[in-house]
């Protein structure tokens, strides 16, 4: 039987493959990623960035946890993006725009803007009407 290489036998393969490997690496995403099988479970080395994370087979899957950084900065993005949240609501239920920039349009210019759209589709179903009728040939009823 053969006799499976210790953790830190393990570690120092990995990042010695994977540091002659980053052009290797950069030419298909199959080769980011080298896995070691240790003692406890697998160590998955990132070969792009060089991070190491423990994983361990349970049911015929891999599992890998984050390590200690990775999760930090996971911690941090979601603590950005739940502030984030809470502002858009907050915003939300105050009847703010969501938008920055300019305000809302006034009564007065949707007004005029839905009078505008009003004429411009009276003319256009005018002129509809007109290549009707002379499809059908008679003479449209123009007011």
């Amino acid at each position: 039987m053969q006799r499976m290489p210790t953790l830190p036998t393990a570690i120092f393969f990995i990042i010695a493959t994977g540091i002659s490997a980053p052009a290797f690496a950069q030419e298909t995403d199959l080769a980011r990623f080298a896995l070691e099988k240790t003692e406890t479970g697998f160590v998955r080395l990132d070969r792009k960035t060089g991070a190491l994370t423990l994983c361990q087979e349970k049911d015929g899957a891999l599992t890998c946890r984050m390590a200690a950084d990775e999760r930090a900065a996971y911690e941090e993005d979601l603590t950005r993006l739940e502030k984030r949240v809470e502002a858009l609501e907050s915003s939300l239920a105050s009847g703010r725009p969501l938008a920055k920039g300019e305000p809302l349009p006034s009564d007065e210019e949707v007004e005029r803007s839905i009078g505008i759209m009003e004429r411009f589709m009276r003319s256009f179903f005018g002129l509809v009407e007109e290549f009707k009728a002379k499809e059908d040939g008679a003479t449209p009823d123009k007011t």
